[in-house]
């Protein structure tokens, strides 16, 4: 059976006549018709009905367009690869990364690839990890960095585990305690400054403070790690961040670890299981994982 064969009898299944399939082909309208009679034949089968008007597939070719459709795919995708290993120095790669991640490693990542396929081209998302995660999973973005669920559903690798940390004003009242360490139960009167809705760490603080018999108090909310720094250094509130994070901060701020139970927070580097990837985002995903690794291990 010839594959360009099935690709014609899908043709003329999608226009339903052979006059228009034959244009849309480049071919006589009786070669078309001889095509799809030697398909016939070599399965034994009627494929088309025919009239006057159009044709409508029988059994047998509903069956074959199902087949049909998949095989075609199938080519598409093996020609996508071929023409990709052959210029694998060209692409585009759309990246994901979440607001409280160190912007400059990933930075300085991409720089370094860049430098191996300087015919690559990057657009990078700034946005909250479920967001992130969406649009890995809707095929939005190729890849991207969360922080770590337990339902996340995209292939990942985890490369950072770092605990949350409360971030209160120096002249916050817990600061001036000079505690060396802090139960998250005895935030239960604070007001908190939160990262909005399309961030994973307000679920896990959230989380973690229904798990100690309080619903936080949060009165503010934004997506902006500068303006969050602010507000907690103008004393409105107090946040929980990672260690990671915090440690930037310049502001006047002090950071107290919390124990019994730590909260922890992971960062994971993902992108989309069971799915065509174009041999370029492979690349830059193994490149990835391998500098991953090393920072991970210093």
């Amino acid at each position: 059976m010839d594959i360009k064969h099935l690709q014609y009898f899908l043709e003329v299944s999608k226009t339903e006549n052979f006059t228009q399939a034959a244009e849309n082909l480049y071919i006589t309208q009786p070669a078309l018709s001889r095509i799809v009679k030697t398909l016939e034949g070599d399965l034994g089968v009627a494929l088309f009905h025919r009239s006057r008007k159009k044709i409508t597939l029988t059994d047998a070719g509903k069956v074959l367009h199902k087949h049909a459709s998949k095989i075609a795919a199938q080519i598409t995708e093996l020609e996508q690869e071929i023409d990709q290993i052959r210029t694998l120095k060209t692409g585009h790669i759309r990246i994901g990364l979440p607001t409280v991640v160190n912007s400059f490693f990933f930075s300085q990542l991409i720089a370094d690839f860049h430098l191996q396929y300087p015919g690559v081209t990057f657009h990078l998302e700034e946005n909250g990890s479920k967001v992130i995660e969406e649009k890995v999973l809707d095929g939005e973005l190729d890849c991207g960095v969360v922080v770590l669920n337990n339902h996340l559903s995209a292939d990942y690798y985890t490369f950072v585990e770092d605990n949350l940390n409360l971030v209160v004003s120096n002249q916050h009242s817990l600061a001036n305690e000079n505690k060396k360490q802090i139960q998250i139960q005895d935030l239960k009167d604070e007001s908190f400054i939160m990262f909005n809705q399309d961030f994973e760490s307000r679920n896990i603080i959230i989380q973690a403070c229904k798990q100690s018999g309080f619903e936080p108090k949060i009165v503010s909310e934004t997506s902006q790690i500068d303006f969050l720094e602010e507000m907690v250094a103008t004393n409105l509130g107090v946040t929980l961040l990672p260690d990671s994070t915090s440690q930037s901060f310049t502001k006047h701020i002090k950071r107290i670890p919390i124990i019994n139970p730590t909260i922890s927070w992971n960062l994971a580097f993902i992108w989309k299981k069971d799915t065509y990837l174009s041999q370029i985002n492979k690349q830059f995903i193994t490149f990835t994982k391998e500098k991953l690794i090393k920072h991970k291990e210093t």
